[in-house]
């Protein structure tokens, strides 16, 4: 005799995998909890720690195990270990995070393999920013994702052809820009897509005012994700359009190259800061909880427009890089690292700068547990870093120049528990 089974709801049928994956979960702790004969698979030893999520800062050992933070603690014996890291007392973060990045590499006509970028900016957590829309966003899941030992996010494009095209633009023909299509990517990727990323410049959008960053919010929502949009400004067409821009943004939504003192194509200034004020516009945006990033790239970060936004109360959510291979060999070294010291030499603490690249994108994230700390059960990714003491000279993307007395330089990457280079695992594996 059959027994025929009830009718499941697609509610109830995804409640009841959920269950399953946490018990998976609950299994998987229970399983991950060290023996007094079990090792770290990686020790980190003689590390000057900071890690802003704990207000932690201080001589520590990190154990490693099963990719995931197991120990924070002042001395761990090496023989626990596997294999052992030994920091040489430099400065170590959670694994930095670059919230703006093109890292679509045969997909994007800008992008760089993530993990090409590691030795000069010490990433373990990039977001590819809208390097491919939904018509080509697939090959970016399927195809560079999972080669990419890097940890990796995205914000798929309003544009249904992301930046294949570039350096045409991708929005002066508005038809690309179909809000079906990228929320539908948005909903079927949401595990990695963020939300959705728009270029709100003249060059990009020609004269079509608003309506590109409208059709990339109706997209987030249209999605049922509550996906964020990663506005990009610099060289808008009008100064009033920079206000509405600003007030159109929604909480959590991110304005990027927020900094930027690019000219729109009549050669005005519309940035954020005009005749040398603040726009009212972006105070209100910061109080409202737009997250504003630095996205510094190739002529996107001047320092007159962040000096006079800082002073006036308006500064840095997150730091970014914007690095792609038209940005990458400009004279303003738009690396994560180096924008990061940029903001060190312009008052902020390192503890500030360490978090505007940790914890705070983390939080815009927002997709796996303790991204960007250093606390037990966090994912096991590190950056270790060089605090070099001494003259040093920046430029941004204006020719303007500032001097600085210390510089950060990456010198050791580690992400999911498995380091960029020595010490190898036997048998390799990166997850």
């Amino acid at each position: 005799m059959q027994t025929r089974m009830k009718p499941t709801s697609r509610r109830r049928f995804v409640a009841g995998m959920s269950a399953l994956g946490v018990s998976a979960m609950a299994a998987r702790a229970v399983h991950a909890a060290m023996g007094p004969n079990d090792k770290f698979d990686l020790l980190i030893k003689n590390c000057d720690v900071l890690d802003p999520s704990q207000k932690l800062r201080g001589r520590r050992d990190i154990g490693i195990r099963n990719g995931l933070v197991e120990a924070v603690e002042p001395d761990i014996a090496a023989d626990r270990a596997q294999r052992v890291l030994d920091a040489g007392g430099r400065l170590v973060t959670p694994g930095l995070i670059d919230l703006h990045a093109h890292t679509y590499p045969y997909g994007s006509a800008i992008g760089i393999p993530a993990d090409e970028l590691v030795p000069y900016q010490g990433t373990a957590t990039v977001v590819s920013a809208g390097d491919a829309g939904a018509n080509n966003f697939a090959a970016l899941r399927r195809y560079v994702l999972p080669q990419t030992r890097t940890r990796m996010y995205a914000f798929v494009h309003i544009a249904n052809i992301g930046l294949a095209g570039f350096p045409v633009p991708e929005l002066f023909n508005l038809s690309y820009a179909d809000p079906v299509v990228a929320a539908k990517c948005l909903a079927e990727n949401a595990d990695i897509v963020l939300g959705v990323k728009v270029r709100m410049s003249e060059n990009v959008i020609a004269k079509h005012g608003i309506e590109p960053l409208k059709r990339a919010i109706t997209a987030c929502e249209m999605s049922g994700t509550k996906g964020k949009v990663m506005c990009h400004i610099g060289g808008v067409q009008t100064r009033e359009l920079m206000s509405d821009i600003l007030n159109t943004l929604r909480a959590g939504d991110i304005l990027t190259h927020s900094f930027s003192g690019a000219p729109n194509d009549a050669g005005q200034f519309t940035y954020i800061v005009q005749d040398g004020k603040l726009l009212p516009a972006a105070t209100a945006a910061k109080r409202r909880g737009v997250v504003f990033d630095v996205g510094h790239g190739g002529g996107s970060f001047d320092y007159t427009i962040a000096e006079a936004a800082i002073a006036q109360g308006v500064g840095p959510d997150t730091i970014s890089s914007d690095v792609h291979v038209f940005s990458g060999n400009t004279p303003g070294m738009p690396y994560l690292t180096w924008v990061m010291s940029k903001f060190l030499n312009m008052g902020f603490t390192l503890e500030q700068v360490v978090a505007m690249a940790t914890v705070n994108p983390a939080r815009v994230i927002n997709r796996i547990p303790k991204l960007g700390t250093l606390q037990i059960g966090a994912p096991g990714d590190v950056s270790i870093l060089e605090l070099v003491e001494g003259p040093v000279k920046f430029v941004d993307t204006r020719k303007n120049e500032r001097e600085g007395k210390v510089h950060l330089r990456p010198v050791q990457t580690i992400a999911a528990g498995v380091a960029f280079g020595r010490p190898y695992q036997n048998p390799f594996s990166v997850r």
